[in-house]
């Protein structure tokens, strides 16, 4: 099978790639616009694989994608190109309109036009993938529920209602024109490859440098946390053995309040990296409490049942064993993330108006 790829340079998408390759016999073709959070390093392994191509390409750009589908003849689509960062929506929403919902339209018209011209065996088989978050349902403060694939939508902040509007499109090109479409919505993904202005990477790396460890509020945000391996297995079994016009969440099994993450992190790195930066003396004293972001969402928490009875899937790392992996990720990959730093990000606090 050949797989469409969209955002495959990015934190979810690498991971995906490199499972794709390593794990089947599938091939992967990658479109990246390479904006700040793109880094073909994340899979350079496979630079030279036959099973993979890679084009720098920007998904509302039409006439590229209608150039790719020619060239290539997927047979999936997997789209995980976005705009993701909550803090960046709130400092600049116009990015994530243009990506996230006109990128998402642009892609959908390109692919309708594919299939349309399919022979009825692959226009059976083909699948398009839409990838996105748990953010679109919004908040379960005060309530012991979880989200389930019913969950009314409710988004709180730009970055979400922007997955939101594309959820839509999706389900409705699905519904409108037969294109045969799946959705998931994931929980907070974390661990290697990760972006460093994301909560876990930025700990980690402020921590090993004795900066200030920034937290929210109180804190007390919770979140579900799944291991972006563990994703990208599930990802794969969507789009392989999913059903059209279904949503999966897929979620951790993980609630974890955001000042419980950091302390762990702390803690690992206590273990770790006992050699601590001049004038520290524990790495939690670096833990600082700054203004919360406008809008803050207080709890997520996935119901991931569907695809563990339909398509027997769970993820198999724990939030302790996911979390060690993740620092010792970043204690041994220090040219990875030192080459990231040097470019447009500098761990700035965004979001905050």
């Amino acid at each position: 099978m050949k797989i469409l790829l969209t955002g495959g340079a990015g934190f979810i998408g690498s991971a995906v790639v490199r499972h794709i390759i390593k794990n089947t016999k599938d091939s992967v073709i990658n479109v990246d616009k390479l904006t700040y959070a793109g880094n073909l390093e994340s899979i350079a392994d496979f630079e030279c694989n036959e099973r993979y191509a890679f084009i720098e390409a920007d998904i509302c750009n039409r006439s590229a994608m209608d150039d790719i589908f020619a060239i290539y003849q997927p047979d999936a689509v997997m789209h995980l190109a976005a705009e993701s960062h909550v803090d960046r929506s709130i400092d600049g929403p116009a990015a994530f309109i243009e990506t996230n919902i006109i990128g998402t339209y642009t892609l959908l018209e390109a692919a309708r036009q594919y299939w349309n011209a399919q022979n009825d065996d692959k226009k059976a088989s083909f699948r398009f993938h839409h990838i996105s978050t748990d953010e679109v349902y919004g908040d379960l403060e005060g309530t012991n529920d979880l989200f389930t694939e019913e969950t009314s939508y409710e988004p709180s902040s730009p970055y979400s209602a922007s997955k939101a509007s594309s959820d839509h499109l999706v389900r409705a090109w699905q519904r409108t024109y037969g294109l045969p479409t799946l959705v998931t919505n994931c929980s907070n993904n974390y661990g290697p490859y990760h972006f460093p202005e994301k909560l876990i990477p930025l700990m980690i790396l402020n921590a090993l440098e004795g900066k200030a460890l920034p937290v929210y509020g109180d804190g007390m945000q919770i979140r579900d946390w799944l291991f972006v391996e563990d994703h990208a297995r599930a990802l794969y079994k969507v789009v392989t053995e999913g059903v059209v016009g279904e949503t999966y969440n897929i979620g951790g099994h993980n609630e974890k309040a955001n000042i419980e993450v950091v302390k762990t992190i702390c803690s690992l790195l206590e273990e770790l990296v006992p050699n601590k930066p001049t004038g520290v003396t524990e790495y939690k004293e670096l833990i600082t409490y700054v203004k919360d972001r406008p809008g803050h969402d207080v709890r997520y928490a996935i119901d991931a049942s569907k695809i563990e009875r339909d398509l027997g899937w769970k993820p198999e790392e724990t939030f302790e064993s996911g979390i060690r992996k993740t620092v010792e990720w970043y204690l041994i990959n220090q040219e990875w993330w030192a080459r990231v730093l040097d470019g447009s990000y500098s761990r700035e606090r965004l979001g905050s108006n």
